[in-house]
């Protein structure tokens, strides 16, 4: 091997660590798939779940924007916390920490996939839905992950809003405007989110402490943190029943609703009562992967009547 071609391949693994040659995969990575593919989700059943009607192709745009506006809200937030994602454990494989993708390349990205999203959400479906989306990403980016984040242990509870504004999103999409039947979408991502994310916490407690970011079982402790798990799945439940109760949703959703509520309740009480070794720990997981299901499950509900309502009508 001349020394022309050793040098060169010194440069491009130098590239690849200062992130300049990072591949599709890792700018795909910064987008957050996993969380993207709740957002799109749960937008898309508030833009079903609305009054009205608007072209496929429009209601395409939409979603279309909502992902790429999550998905920018994720660059953003991995690029802000790069310090924190390089010391926990979970995280410290993600783009930026791993040397994949530079911080100014990811804020870069991100800032052009969140004016692009809105922009487009603007013009070519209607300004409220922009402007919302703009909101929701402010919220992410600006209060949660820049302050509340790092500042209190309610980062959680106040920040979830957050993930709970996009089906918000997707019913102003149709209606340019927001309903009481959409703030109950958003109320049950809302009430569901700090039980779902502290069952995490509490198995990564570790990880939290390392990174000092002040979630409540590291502030509080975790006991006081099962109280707080038992106490958002009890007043989750019937949040989840609201679209029967107030005329939205079918007796069998109501029916349904009810049943995954209370089985909520039990695995968080499991949390609650399972405070030693492994058995507390697979309390936990039981409780952060059923609140998963949990949530599709309403959400795909509402779809499914949704969907049987318009064939009928």
């Amino acid at each position: 091997m001349s020394l022309v071609e050793r040098q060169d391949m010194m440069n491009q693994d130098t590239a690849v660590w200062n992130g300049g040659m990072g591949s599709v995969s890792d700018f795909v990575a910064l987008l957050k798939p996993r969380v993207m593919s709740l957002v799109i989700f749960t937008a898309f059943v508030g833009l079903m779940l609305a009054p009205g009607s608007v072209h496929p192709v429009l209601g395409a745009v939409a979603i279309l924007c909502i992902a790429i506006g999550a998905g920018a809200s994720g660059a953003l937030n991995m690029w802000y916390d790069a310090d924190i994602d390089e010391v926990m454990s979970r995280t410290r494989k993600r783009p930026i920490p791993a040397g994949k993708i530079t911080p100014d390349e990811a804020l870069a990205f991100g800032i052009t996939l969140s004016i692009g999203s809105v922009v487009t959400l603007g013009l070519v479906v209607n300004w409220f839905a922009g402007a919302f989306l703009a909101f929701t990403i402010f919220f992410y980016v600006i209060v949660y992950t820049m302050w509340l984040k790092r500042s209190t242990p309610q980062n959680i509870v106040i920040g979830g809003a957050a993930g709970a504004f996009p089906p918000m999103v997707g019913w102003a999409a149709v209606t340019g405007n927001v309903s009481l039947e959409s703030f109950v979408l958003f109320g049950i991502i809302f009430m569901w989110t700090p039980p779902h994310f502290w069952a995490l916490a509490l198995v990564k407690n570790s990880d939290y402490k390392a990174a000092k970011i002040p979630m409540l079982p590291v502030v509080a402790g975790e006991t006081v943190t099962r109280h707080h798990i038992l106490v958002y799945s009890v007043l989750l439940a019937p949040v989840g029943v609201a679209p029967y109760l107030l005329g939205f949703a079918s007796l069998f959703y109501g029916v349904a609703s009810a049943l995954l509520g209370l089985t909520f309740v039990a695995l968080a009480f499991d949390v609650w009562r399972k405070r030693e070794g492994d058995p507390a720990k697979a309390a936990c997981w039981r409780l952060f992967k059923f609140s998963i299901f949990y949530l599709f499950m309403l959400f795909a509900l509402l779809l499914g009547e949704s969907l049987v309502g318009g064939l009928l009508a």
